[in-house]
């Protein structure tokens, strides 16, 4: 990974051992082309982008292609700069398997791979800058809970019955070494959906939990997280928070919530009777805090092309709300900035138009040319929220990123 961090486009997708998957790891870096652009026409600009191509082609799906899908608009402030979709082939991928490492490189490039073996056994990395940054709030703490207020009127008004609020914590003339903070980071959460993205001087470096949409065949997999609960050192108290957690019941209905909201997102793409949930509010240990997930599933029609299948569920529900587009207008009103990247999705597309994406949450955005660092957290508000339980939910999330950005 350091080896790859050289090059001026990196992507780096990494399951920590959490996944089924015989894949550990995927690193692509250097582009033979590429796709960037805002969000007007974005997906019909990636199907045309992809559709010939027939390679590999990995990338990032912003927030605000919102206003691609519905007719919403994004004013916030935003500072980090992050287009609104990226994508590219790259010149060589590195897949790292459990037993093996694949070179795979386009024809034009194989010459290249002894030599790049060879650099990679011997590639020292140092870390040149010592992250001691100041942290700010866009919003203070007063700010964050009569904003919840608001949206809890919303919700009792009957306009929304559940919404996605989230909050930036941000650094101005911030000096970070990009992939160190990263494996800092991955070290501290060790995620199963933790990616490192590189784009000249802009920067994602995510310790994502959540898979948004994978695709296999027909098969479409979608595995979203709604419920929380911090991790104890003790093996007594951590199992008491995995029993609370099971049963919580403001937990469950945030979770069920989302899970029919992807079953409708799903249904408009999938074959008739189809859509199942194969798993509801399973709970899963990570190294910082316990979450509910569940997963659903469908056969895609034959009909649909991938990216209208990715479409037709965007944004991901679980950082949306619900009703989806009633949530995404009162997200834009409530929240302070622009969400860009962030609750977003990162991932790649393979030669024969499967594809895997997050969703980007626990994750950290750099531009290193303005010095600007942010990251952002959120937490699902429903009837029964209480906003000074929810602030304390964004702080727990919150703390990874801010610990390897102030060691």
């Amino acid at each position: 990974m350091a080896w790859g961090n050289q090059h001026t486009t990196v992507a780096w997708l990494d399951s920590n051992s959490h996944l089924k998957s015989t894949t550990e790891a995927i690193l692509a870096v250097d582009i033979i082309s590429s796709l960037c652009t805002d969000y007007k026409n974005a997906f019909a600009q990636l199907k045309s982008y992809i559709t010939p191509l027939q390679d590999y082609v990995f990338g990032f799906l912003g927030y605000d292609l919102k206003n691609d899908v519905e007719n919403l608009t994004s004013t916030n402030t935003y500072e980090v700069d992050f287009p609104d979709m990226y994508f590219f082939q790259p010149k060589k991928i590195i897949e790292i398997t459990a037993k093996e490492v694949i070179f795979k490189y386009p024809l034009a490039f194989k010459n290249e791979i002894d030599k790049d073996w060879k650099n990679i056994n011997t590639f020292v990395n140092t870390k040149t800058v010592k992250n001691s940054i100041q942290i700010k709030h866009r919003i203070d703490k007063e700010n964050y809970i009569q904003q919840v207020k608001k949206a809890l009127t919303e919700i009792h008004l009957g306009n929304v019955y559940e919404l996605n609020f989230c909050q930036e914590f941000y650094a101005e003339n911030a000096l970070i070494d990009p992939l160190q903070t990263y494996l800092d980071l991955n070290t501290i959460s060790a995620t199963p959906f933790a990616s490192y993205l590189k784009m000249e001087h802009l920067f994602l470096l995510s310790a994502s939990p959540e898979r948004f949409l994978k695709k296999t065949g027909e098969t479409l997999i979608s595995e979203p997280i709604k419920g929380t609960a911090k991790r104890r050192s003790d093996v007594q108290k951590d199992q008491e928070q995995i029993h609370l957690l099971k049963n919580n019941t403001k937990e469950i209905a945030e979770n069920i919530m989302i899970v029919d909201l992807v079953r409708n997102d799903l249904s408009h793409i999938a074959q008739k009777g189809s859509v199942k949930v194969d798993e509801l509010c399973g709970i899963y240990s990570f190294k910082q805090v316990h979450q509910m997930i569940s997963t659903i599933s469908c056969q895609i029609q034959p009909n649909i092309h991938p990216v209208d299948a990715i479409k037709a569920c965007y944004p991901m529900g679980s950082m949306t709300g619900a009703p989806k587009i009633a949530a995404m207008n009162l997200i834009e009103e409530l929240e302070a900035s622009k969400r860009g990247i962030y609750s977003g999705a990162v991932g790649y597309f393979t030669p024969e138009l499967d594809f895997d994406f997050n969703v980007v949450i626990r994750s950290i955005v750099y531009n290193a040319q303005k010095k600007y660092v942010s990251f952002s957290v959120g937490s699902a508000i429903t009837a029964m929220a209480n906003p000074e339980k929810e602030y304390e939910e964004c702080l727990l999330k919150a703390k990874a990123m801010r610990a390897v950005l102030s060691n």
